[in-house]
């Protein structure tokens, strides 16, 4: 796919329109405790409008022939504003073909797969299980009055694995999923996740609460990637910083990291937040948030690079809804420590893996998550299990002390904003940290 660069030299726009299609057929099948649910297609094609004129955005959505949508986007201009869009523009088109084709693949087999991998899940004092597979296919068809005409399509596939193991009154709950910009070759790797998932729920039927204050954490690249993601990412949305909702504002050119923390947000990695171009038909391009511990740059839609003099390509939506400033797969580069290095560097603390949620305020960096699993460290190595586990902290304090592993490793998910879901990825390597820990019912 051929686009023309962006950079902040490009003039800003007081009036601009685009049209964006948007068709996506996707298919979800659920095996839940080996009863095959029934399959739940859905086929959607519509268009989005955007005008943009007297600084004030209109907009409309539907299955309207191109001319009649802008018209009622127009229409929908009653105030004046000051908004105004940055300049660029591109032609092209991409397809990002997989090695097995969704429809290659018959229901039947689809099926059978999902029976195949719960036997993976059988397992002592296993009492539920549910295995999910989802496939879609996105097409995009984008012009605007720059003259930009863009065009891709892009299959994702997806298993997501889970079981509740009980032994007595402990209720354990573990959960491992694939989700990949590919097409159904992707599965295989579904097998060894329902293994893993049994291996660690035994672990957790035996596993104690933690112990509670300040220590030494070791995070898997799961739960640290929801670190960079959460507490960091959201907080380097560039509309979040004109807000005035997050810790970043005004300190471009800053170190607010130790110098080995270098954080992009890259949607050319073919991982799962992976696209060619953005909504607002910004070719896509790794964007070096932080380098070397300095803050250098946020994520940018259209609007907010033309109110900050920067670069585009973060304006994402979901379906065809308002491109806002989003994440697609960020991750926090390697740094030189083996995990057995970590282990010794910490002596003492925990070892936490997996998520299970948590909650992040951008405004002022403070950060709760709930890990899915854990173990204790003691004299560098690993101990006992420890389950129920909240840690806690500021994103910036973690960022000056943290200590990297020396390989990323990236974890699939639907990141929410503005009432919307995008797929996402978030990755990093093993990562020692000092952070608050407690247990949590």
């Amino acid at each position: 796919m051929s686009v023309s660069g962006v950079n902040s030299a490009n003039p800003a726009l007081e009036e601009f329109e685009d049209v964006r299609t948007v068709e996506s057929v996707s298919l979800t099948l659920t095996l839940d405790n080996g009863v095959i649910e029934k399959p739940k297609f859905e086929l959607f094609r519509s268009r989005a409008f955007r005008v943009l004129k007297n600084g004030f955005w209109g907009f409309c959505s539907g299955e309207f022939e191109k001319e009649e949508g802008l018209k009622i986007a127009r229409e929908n201009v009653v105030y004046e504003g000051d908004s105004v869009v940055v300049e660029v523009s591109g032609k092209g088109s991409f397809e990002l073909k997989p090695k097995i084709k969704h429809e290659d693949v018959s229901l039947e087999e689809k099926v059978e797969f999902l029976k195949e991998v719960e036997m993976r899940l059988k397992g002592e004092n296993i009492v539920s299980t549910r295995v999910v597979y989802m496939e879609n296919v996105r097409k995009v068809e984008y012009c605007d009055s720059c003259g930009s005409e863009l065009s891709y399509s892009v299959p994702r596939t997806g298993v997501i694995i889970q079981a509740v193991a009980k032994e007595g009154d402990n209720m354990q709950f573990c959960s491992k999923r694939i989700l990949k910009p590919a097409g159904y070759e992707c599965v295989e790797q579904a097998f060894e996740l329902a293994e893993e998932v049994v291996r660690i729920l035994g672990d957790l039927l035996k596993a104690k609460l933690p112990p509670a204050g300040e220590m030494n954490v070791v995070m898997d690249p799961v739960l640290a990637g929801v670190f960079v993601h959460e507490a960091f990412g959201h907080a380097a949305e560039a509309d979040h910083v004109l807000q005035g909702a997050s810790v970043l504002a005004g300190k471009l050119g800053e170190m607010i990291a130790g110098e080995n923390v270098t954080i992009c947000d890259d949607p050319t990695l073919q991982e799962f937040g992976f696209y060619p171009f953005d909504d607002e038909g910004v070719r896509a391009e790794k964007r070096v948030l932080v380098e070397n511990g300095t803050l250098v740059d946020y994520m940018h839609s259209r609007e907010t690079a033309a109110k900050l003099n920067a670069r585009p390509g973060n304006g994402r939506a979901q379906a065809t809804l308002e491109p806002v400033v989003r994440m697609s797969n960020t991750y926090i580069e390697a740094g030189d420590y083996s995990f057995e290095e970590l282990l010794e560097e910490a002596k003492s603390g925990v070892f936490l893996a997996g998520t299970r949620g948590g909650e992040t305020n951008p405004a002022t960096g403070y950060f709760q998550f709930s890990a899915q699993y854990g173990y204790l460290i003691e004299n560098g190595e690993l101990g006992e299990p420890v389950r129920d586990v909240a840690l806690s902290g500021n994103t910036l304090e973690i960022l000056r002390n943290i200590k990297l592993g020396d390989r990323v490793e990236f974890d699939p998910g639907f990141c929410g904003k503005a009432g919307q879901l995008v797929p996402v990825s978030d990755g990093a390597p093993f990562s020692l940290v000092r952070a608050r820990v407690g247990g949590h019912g």
